[in-house]
């Protein structure tokens, strides 16, 4: 009963991997709730600057900084992709992936050329093969990313736009929804745009101390920092969640698959047994 015996290998085989994919599950979970905490706690402060910002786009300040300068013509464009470091996450990064290309063949189609800060290993790699013009990239930023980790590769893109090297600079990331959901999406960074949506409708400013530059100065730079840090923290959260839910849907399809190889050698071993009976009855028999 060769066949047998492969079969029982190859269910014990599947059974070692998901154990695997079960303790992968069940540290993804555990990951998820720390993840969807620090994800909490960096929303509020990423809402009120942004908040901030906007109403100084819509304000007329007696200093106006390039950052919320739109600019004539738009050439080239700076875009921040945010991945993870590792895979078996499900399309997680795939999804991204997709539609960042969309959009850079869109800006090709227009002339207007991209670079690139890939932060994520994933990036990195992709974004390589492509032949893109990669002008910065971090990885390994771990399980907890600190925003000190990611100072220097915003800065490269910041220093690009205030030298009129990219006029525009975009981000992309994904948005965790639930756990169950996660959405690629794509936000406009800079030049800064006034929030539509808050009904400001008469122009204003605010008091600035000491003066209104370094305030400013400061503020525009902290606001894209805890913008691409929001993106990173967010993107923690949704790599976990969905890790443990690939891992669950491989765990359910090992499941699975040991059910039907083991009918399978339920019935090889029964017509092994058959065929033996029937030999046995057959040299009777012949006696």
């Amino acid at each position: 009963m060769s066949g047998g015996k492969e079969i029982k290998g190859k269910i014990s085989s599947i059974k070692n991997t998901q154990k695997i994919t079960k303790a992968m599950e069940m540290v993804a979970a555990s990951k998820m709730k720390k993840a969807q905490s620090r994800m909490a706690a960096a929303r509020p402060y990423a809402k009120m600057i942004k908040n901030v910002v906007s109403h100084l786009a819509s304000a007329h300040p007696e200093y106006k900084h390039p950052f919320l300068i739109k600019r004539e013509s738009v050439k080239r464009v700076g875009l921040i992709v945010i991945s993870s470091d590792r895979g078996l996450c499900g399309g997680l990064n795939t999804n991204l992936f997709k539609q960042s290309l969309k959009q850079i063949k869109e800006w090709n189609k227009n002339s207007i050329e991209v670079d690139v800060c890939a932060i994520g290993s994933k990036a990195e790699k992709y974004f390589k093969r492509l032949n893109v013009n990669l002008v910065a990239q971090v990885s390994q930023l771990g399980d907890s990313p600190e925003i000190n980790d990611v100072i220097g590769s915003i800065k490269i893109m910041l220093d690009n736009y205030m030298d009129g090297n990219i006029d525009e600079l975009h981000l992309a990331e994904n948005k965790f929804i639930n756990t169950m959901s996660q959405e690629p999406g794509l936000i406009h960074l800079l030049p800064t745009e006034p929030n539509r949506e808050d009904g400001l409708s008469h122009h204003w400013d605010y008091i600035y101390e000491p003066d209104s530059k370094s305030v400013i100065d400061n503020l525009l730079v902290r606001y894209i920092e805890s913008l691409v840090y929001q993106g990173i923290v967010e993107n923690v959260a949704c790599e976990m969640s969905a890790r443990m839910v690939a891992m669950k849907s491989a765990s359910d399809n090992a499941s699975d698959l040991i059910d039907e190889l083991q009918l399978i050698y339920n019935k090889a071993r029964q017509a092994s047994i058959t065929q033996e009976l029937s030999e046995i009855v057959a040299g009777a028999a012949a006696v």
